[in-house]
């Protein structure tokens, strides 16, 4: 392979002649890629058994991320509707009703509401909630939580909050709305056999039980993402665009060699678009154009980098896709807002 140094842009791109193929395209997964660059881990999960009346009001994620996650930068929460039904709502917001079946999620960790309906006054006060996020910090609270005016019918809520980072790009959480309710899909699911999991677990006390509960809040989380991206959602933006034809190859041919001196012309012929069709699909449904995406994810793959290890800025520089330490600087501080030696500093001060 044979590197290319570009001085008017200071990208430093790959001219082996080989094109990513079509086999290599399918095996990259921009789901995953993000995941991973997020560093997406569960803090809490829990299963709610409430009685009619019930509503929780529950705050802003930064009112109790740091109890449950220290080390995380942004915290959303979702709830999968084992049983019953209610109302949803974040603050400001129009309720939405939810029923079995569907995973109501706040990706952006706003306070929200939910409960039987729009009117029910919330069970507990602020303090009162603030002291029930200590429980779980702490570990003092059981797997299974009772709520509600003990009404019948039952509704049943599997509840997971996970950490992840929200900077200097992520464009999952970029491209979701404040309050998203996924749809359970005809058929049983993979979503199906975890609950069911996670409801084995809930009626065994056995070593190790939070750990592995912890791992399937993550794998709910993930699946009900994957569901979304099925259903074809309008307005779901880079989610939706990994499921379009041409935008969703052009999103896996961008992770898949995130480093290469990409244009907007090699992509459009990864893709099978033209040029002008790619750029306009791409940028309706990721909110920016090709180079611009690449230029965000490379930044979001060096953040990681700096914050994580010892390697020096030239080295991170280099592998994703720069041959010019000042041209990534720049690039880096235009999309972070900061240095990357500052975000090195602040990650480790855990500031970011």
């Amino acid at each position: 392979m044979s590197e290319r140094h570009d001085p008017s842009t200071g990208l430093f791109a790959r001219t082996s002649g080989e094109e990513v193929s079509p086999g290599a395209m399918l095996l990259a997964d921009p789901l995953s890629d993000v995941l991973r660059a997020i560093r997406m881990n569960a803090a809490t999960f829990f299963l709610i058994d409430a009685t009619q009346p019930y509503c929780v009001d529950i705050p802003h994620t930064d009112a109790y991320r740091a109890m449950l996650q220290p080390t995380a930068r942004h915290m959303m929460s979702f709830h999968v509707i084992v049983e019953g039904g209610g109302v949803a709502a974040v603050s400001g917001g129009e309720a939405e009703a939810y029923s079995a079946g569907d995973v109501v999620i706040f990706p952006r960790g706003d306070g929200y509401r939910m409960g039987t309906a729009a009117d029910t006054p919330p069970e507990f006060d602020r303090e009162e909630t603030m002291g029930f996020f200590r429980g779980l910090a702490e570990g003092t609270l059981p797997f299974v939580i009772p709520e509600g005016g003990g009404g019948l019918p039952p509704t049943r809520v599997i509840c997971g909050f996970l950490g992840c980072d929200a900077g200097p790009f992520n464009p999952l959480i970029a491209s979701l709305p404040r309050q998203m309710i996924v749809r359970r899909q005809e058929g049983e699911s993979l979503l199906d056999r975890l609950i069911e999991l996670t409801m084995q677990e809930a009626r065994r006390d056995r070593a190790g039980g939070a750990s592995v509960r912890l791992g399937l809040a993550e794998l709910m989380f993930v699946e009900a993402i994957r569901e979304r991206i099925a259903a074809q959602e309008p307005g779901d933006g880079w989610l939706a665009g990994l499921g379009d034809a041409f935008v969703g190859r052009a999103l896996a041919a961008l992770h898949a060699d995130p480093a290469r001196g990409w244009t907007v012309g090699t992509l459009a012929r990864e893709a099978g678009a033209s040029r002008t069709t790619l750029t306009d699909r791409f940028s309706r449904f990721c909110g920016l154009a090709p180079m611009a995406y690449l230029t965000h994810w490379r930044m979001q793959l060096a953040a990681r980098r700096l914050a994580e290890g010892g390697e020096t800025v030239g080295r991170i520089a280099f592998d994703v896709g720069y041959g010019s330490e000042a041209a990534f600087s720049r690039a880096f501080k235009r999309v972070a807002g900061v240095s990357p030696a500052k975000w090195r500093r602040q990650a480790r001060a855990g500031e970011s």
